[in-house]
């Protein structure tokens, strides 16, 4: 079977918010939403940050990324998918140490048409609370100084989770 080909979305010269973020950029793009804060974890394989959006009561909601540039699921290496997926789970238990909620949520888009708007693979992990309608919810700005907060609550539970489980917990940067 010949798999299909698919074409990158990004524009030419295409500055990723997510690799300024993780490499530390200075001065970020314009057009970066992101601030130095938003970052929780970073490891040789993923990266973990707070999104700038959030919806409706949400305000800390986590994205978790390849370190390096990969656009979307199509890209991902065998050993990079299997470190998001872990790592996803890991900032579900930290989100149930931090905020308690009732559940969570992930939740991934792929090019125009699924819905992705930044072209780097980031896998959103939303907490969760009966009734919170968040589907329902219109997409909002998060202030920056409530991100920082929310990314340093996380990455400390992140922290001990990691720990719990006996694993290397120096990728964690925020907490």
């Amino acid at each position: 079977m010949t798999l299909p080909a698919w074409a990158s979305h990004a524009p030419a010269g295409y500055a990723c918010p997510f690799c300024e973020l993780v490499t530390g950029a200075s001065p970020f793009s314009a057009e970066n939403l992101c601030a130095p804060g938003d970052l929780l974890y970073r490891d040789e394989l993923v990266s973990v940050l707070i999104a700038c959006d959030g919806f409706g009561d949400h305000e800390g909601h986590a994205m978790v990324i390849p370190t390096a540039h990969l656009e979307s699921l199509y890209d991902l290496p065998d050993d990079v998918n299997a470190a998001i997926a872990v790592m996803s789970r890991l900032v579900a238990l930290a989100m149930k140490a931090a905020w308690r909620p009732q559940g969570t949520s992930v939740r991934q888009h792929n090019e125009p048409a699924g819905n992705q708007h930044v072209w780097h693979y980031h896998l959103h992990v939303f907490p969760r609370w009966e009734d919170d309608n968040l589907y329902r919810q219109l997409r909002h700005r998060v202030p920056v100084d409530v991100r920082a907060l929310k990314a340093a609550e996380l990455g400390a539970a992140l922290r001990g989770v990691l720990l719990a489980e006996g694993r290397d917990a120096s990728g964690v940067v925020a907490g």
